[in-house]
């Protein structure tokens, strides 16, 4: 998806790369959902806090990491070094009910990394600052804190991106006042989704067709699997963690999971062909899936090692939805 400009005075998408160099890794943040609780009770490794100094970064909340995220990271990676800047803990300060993350904690890095080939060969870091902290800030104040604390060189974001106190600032002042702080602006086109369904559209006021993330919930609502990986660009993935086997089942070649161990959001109750049970980092088990109310149960032709593990993912097949 190409850059839209709408003003003359926009800096051009092919900037040169800037010559900080910065290294990929996490912030950390507050806990948003009794998801992020159990995640937080297991330790995964860290590269400590993230520096976007001299970086540019694709604004946005990024919760399903799906093609239209990664299309603001793509840009972002040809005008420099990408960054994804997103907030945390809107939920509760807007007293939000808290939903499961699409893509678990603990699985992004893995999701930005495949984005790599994609954004010549760098994976976008995450850097997440608290919603609290930036609430009542203006539309001003906000790019002034890009510029002057957080340093950044560029923004990306997309043609329907709001900003500021009560979302008072669209794109155009973005270009505007990133014009005024000597930073770059790179507007982006949304990603239209292919599957315009009126069913799907009327569940989002905002909705114009673009792919987005309460899209993908829906499509795992819907249990449809084919249509949950166009919007990722990927096969939805569910990690689940095994805390001292409370709960799980293991027999022969099934082991059943309770929902509790789930850390993010699964697709609807059925049974899902054409799996894939990922072991650590590297064993893969094809497997088939049965999610039921208290459940899920995973079979496989084959033997997995589920005792000496701590974490297991289940991959589902983009060729079949639930039955």
């Amino acid at each position: 998806m190409a850059t839209v400009p709408c003003r003359s005075t926009w800096v051009s998408l092919w900037g040169i790369r800037p010559q900080v160099k910065l290294r990929p890794s996490f912030r950390k943040t507050k806990l948003t959902s009794q998801y992020g609780q159990r995640e937080q009770d297991y330790d995964f490794p860290s590269e400590g806090p993230v520096s976007v100094k001299g970086g540019i970064v694709a604004l946005g909340k990024f919760d399903a990491l799906h093609i239209g995220h990664r299309e603001l990271a793509i840009q972002a990676s040809k005008a420099g070094i990408p960054f994804l800047l997103s907030f945390v803990g809107m939920a509760e300060v807007l007293g939000w009910e808290l939903r499961a993350p699409i893509v678990a904690k603990c699985d992004r890095k893995r999701v930005l990394s495949s984005w790599a080939h994609h954004c010549g060969s760098v994976a976008p870091a995450e850097f997440h600052v608290e919603f609290s902290s930036v609430r009542h800030l203006s539309p001003g104040q906000f790019v002034e804190m890009l510029a002057n604390e957080l340093g950044v060189r560029g923004v990306v974001a997309g043609e329907n991106y709001r900003f500021g106190y009560k979302a008072a600032g669209d794109a155009s002042e973005l270009v505007k006042l990133c014009e005024e702080y000597g930073m770059e602006a790179y507007i982006v086109g949304s990603v239209m989704d292919k599957n315009q369904s009126p069913k799907v559209k009327s569940l989002d006021s905002k909705d114009r067709g673009q792919v987005s993330s309460t899209r993908v919930r829906c499509a795992l609502a819907n249990g449809d699997i084919r249509y949950v990986t166009e919007l990722l660009g990927r096969s939805h993935r569910l990690v689940m963690v095994l805390s001292e086997l409370e709960g799980v089942i293991l027999k022969g070649n099934t082991i059943s999971v309770p929902k509790s161990c789930f850390l993010n959001l699964p697709p609807k109750e059925g049974l899902y062909e054409n799996c894939t049970c990922l072991i650590g980092e590297t064993l893969k088990v094809p497997c088939s899936a049965m999610i039921d109310t208290t459940h899920l149960h995973v079979e496989s032709t084959q033997q997995i090692p589920f005792q000496d593990c701590r974490f297991i993912s289940i991959e589902f097949g983009s060729a079949e939805g639930a039955c």
